[in-house]
């Protein structure tokens, strides 16, 4: 009888805490679970009318195919202009790519840098082929000569030449106001 009761209660913990629980997973799903093809180092070559303006490595590769989508894991955009000039470097530790229009994301501490140093830095940054256009909705920081721009959004072209920033504050510069 004494045992019984001893028992008793931890019986009735035991119970209550497994009640509450009910089966779980064995296994979690992965990207890698439902692509349809994986690729490790990935290398791609975007062009258009015959001239290379992109170069798209990844660490891994993930295609799915009713979606024309990859998502890529540390990846490695490099730019170029009209002529096929390198313009510009950018890194992410994640992406997308969307294959059948050639836009892409890049999400995850992205820094860009061009070839004549100015450099950009966000947490998601978007590609639109057929605009041939950068655009963020997030804080960025932007750095130039003579230039240092903060904001909550922008859109550009590759290089960084002619950025339109939203919310922005920074430095632009010196000039002198003329007397009056």
């Amino acid at each position: 009888m004494r045992a019984a009761i001893v028992l008793a209660p931890a019986l009735a913990v035991a119970l209550s805490a497994a009640c509450g629980e009910g089966s779980r997973p064995t296994a979690t799903i992965t990207a890698a679970d439902t692509a349809d093809q994986i690729l490790i180092k990935m290398t791609h070559f975007v062009t258009i009318d015959g001239i290379q303006r992109a170069k798209v490595d990844a660490d891994t590769a993930y295609f799915y195919s009713p979606t024309q989508t990859a998502e890529l894991r540390k990846v490695h955009i490099t730019f170029f202009d009209t002529h096929g000039a390198q313009t510009t470097n950018l890194t992410a530790r994640q992406g997308t790519y969307h294959w059948q229009t050639g836009d892409m994301e890049g999400r995850g501490d992205v820094p860009a840098l061009t070839t004549d140093g100015r450099s950009l830095r966000t947490e998601v940054l978007r590609y639109s082929q057929r605009k041939n256009e950068v655009s963020s909705d997030r804080s960025f920081v932007f750095d130039a000569p003579n230039r240092h721009i903060e904001g909550d959004g922008f859109t550009s072209e590759p290089e960084f030449k002619n950025l339109t920033a939203k919310r922005v504050t920074g430095t632009g510069g010196r000039f002198t106001l003329p007397n009056q």
